[in-house]
């Protein structure tokens, strides 16, 4: 009989984070949307780096950025990312790893639409993680971008979404004396079903 009772109870695990994302959302001072995101570069050496979690789908988490940023490339090139959602508030965390996929369609056109005009602006202005000069440069920039693209700009080509479909995905809780609550699901090999295991802490 499983042991996975009150807040790890369920059979869904993106409806288990997206409950655990709305009672953090309530309790974590800033960005209970925020995740740790890990990729590597062509040597295998890991980057890690905050950015804000803006979905939980069906099947996949989602998050915009820059496709020529240093994130960008190498989820490119590898088709993979891992992530971490760390709550203090609640002592919780929830691991990710999966395959990445572009969501570059009317889901990421509603979204830059939604953010405001100067953010909007600021992703055509920022040649994200290349070297900039100085702060007024990229001010200056930002200046002629918006008498250009005017009040109303498209997204830019360059920017977009990425969909992080789980081949793993682990929930994570503190216990007492440092007995914590860890079940993993795995879904290997494309399979339809979950396989999930309680870990030692």
């Amino acid at each position: 009989m499983s042991d996975r009772t009150g807040i790890f109870a369920g059979d869904d695990p993106f409806e288990i984070a997206r409950r655990w994302l709305a009672e953090a959302e309530a309790s974590e001072i800033s960005d209970p949307n925020a995740i740790a995101l890990s990729t590597v570069d062509a040597d295998g050496m890991p980057n890690v780096r905050m950015v804000l979690l803006k979905e939980i789908e069906a099947d996949a988490f989602v998050f915009y950025t820059n496709y020529e940023s240093r994130k960008g490339q190498e989820i490119a090139a590898s088709g993979k990312a891992a992530f971490v959602l760390h709550w203090k508030s609640l002592h919780r965390q929830i691991r990710v790893r999966g395959t990445v996929t572009r969501e570059e369609g009317e889901k990421a056109d509603a979204y830059y639409a939604s953010r405001s005009l100067k953010s909007r602006l600021g992703a055509w202005a920022s040649q994200q993680s290349r070297p900039l000069g100085s702060r007024t440069e990229l001010m200056a920039e930002v200046a002629k971008l918006t008498a250009k693209l005017g009040p109303t700009p498209a997204r830019p080509p360059f920017w977009g979404g990425f969909r992080i479909q789980p081949t793993e995905i682990e929930f994570w809780a503190d216990g007492a004396f440092r007995l914590h609550d860890r079940f993993r699901w795995v879904k290997a090999n494309k399979k339809i079903t979950w396989e999930i295991s309680r870990l030692n802490p």
